[in-house]
């Protein structure tokens, strides 16, 4: 990869695993200078209780040849997140590209629970954790990435406004947490766009991340032995295919184009001819639509 983005500086919050990791990892390759946040460190595990850590992706992200800074930052207390982009200011003096990853909700959501069976504390806590934290960061951030003509707001989802229109998302916590995140983009752009800067909404597609990978007993080394009972994850992508469409968005001098849109790893990996990191190109929405919910059986072919 170039070194497009030398000389700018990106806030990746939420970037202690999965997609966040993949993102910060990647604008780091492009040259970066990425603060990521998040609340697993060395010394102490979030709620979620994983081993992955911030110090850990900021090392991933020096070694791919950007300068990554790691901030233990709660993104629910807001005088943590002013403190955060005050240190950003002092130290950089801008912010060019701001993705807000923050989520968290993994464990908490139910995959049956109707409305009025799920837990509502846990139901209240996750749209605390995907929308609250998304604001909370923007509200802090945004004066200082505009300060500086053609910033990149990254509002990272699940679902693009178009499918998610159309279907319902596993529950109801879930289904409104993620379809927030698609608005909150939309409104953030129509503010920030007259004053040169571009906010969108991107989603992964089926990300093989830490904890899926997990769930299917695979590493990523071995994760087509999960083929075997779950043939549509051959549809599956690393996290830095996330993280390449960021990093290609922000490098577009015409990323205004952009400005409000829903927009997918696959579908930009289209548009700017990236790969994941095994050299393909996969399109897990248009998948998801034409073959996995039309019943057809497990086929790639066309779709990476």
């Amino acid at each position: 990869m170039t070194r497009s983005l030398a000389g700018k500086v990106a806030l990746v919050a939420g970037a202690t695993r999965g997609a966040g990791r993949g993102i910060a990892v990647e604008l780091g390759a492009a040259g970066a200078t990425v603060y990521v946040t998040g609340r697993s460190t060395r010394e102490r595990r979030s709620e979620m209780d994983r081993p992955e850590t911030i110090e850990e992706t900021a090392e991933l992200v020096t070694a791919a040849g950007g300068t990554g800074i790691a901030v233990r930052v709660d993104h629910l207390v807001a005088s943590e997140v002013k403190t955060l982009v005050a240190r950003i200011s002092a130290e950089q003096g801008r912010l060019d590209v701001l993705v807000n990853d923050i989520w968290g909700g993994e464990l908490m959501f139910s995959w049956t629970d109707r409305l009025w069976e799920h837990s509502l504390d846990d139901g209240l806590r996750i749209l605390r954790l995907a929308v609250d934290t998304h604001i909370v960061t923007s509200h802090h951030a945004l004066p200082l990435l505009l300060a500086t003509p053609g910033g990149l707001v990254v509002e990272v989802t699940d679902g693009t406004e178009e499918y998610n229109r159309d279907n319902y998302r596993v529950s109801f916590f879930y289904d409104l947490a993620k379809t927030s995140v698609l608005r909150m983009a939309w409104a953030q752009a129509k503010e920030v766009g007259p004053l040169g800067a571009t906010a969108v909404a991107l989603t992964p597609g089926w990300m093989r991340s830490e904890i899926m990978l997990e769930h299917h007993g695979v590493t990523e080394a071995t994760w087509r032995d999960a083929l075997t009972a779950e043939p549509h994850f051959a549809i599956s992508e690393t996290p830095a295919f996330t993280g390449r469409a960021v990093v290609a968005l922000a490098a577009d001098p015409d990323r205004a184009r952009w400005n409000g849109r829903s927009l997918s790893s696959g579908g930009l990996a289209a548009e700017y001819g990236f790969t994941d990191v095994d050299g393909s190109r996969p399109d897990a929405w248009r998948y998801l639509v034409e073959v996995q919910d039309a019943g057809k059986p497990a086929d790639v072919t066309g779709y990476r």
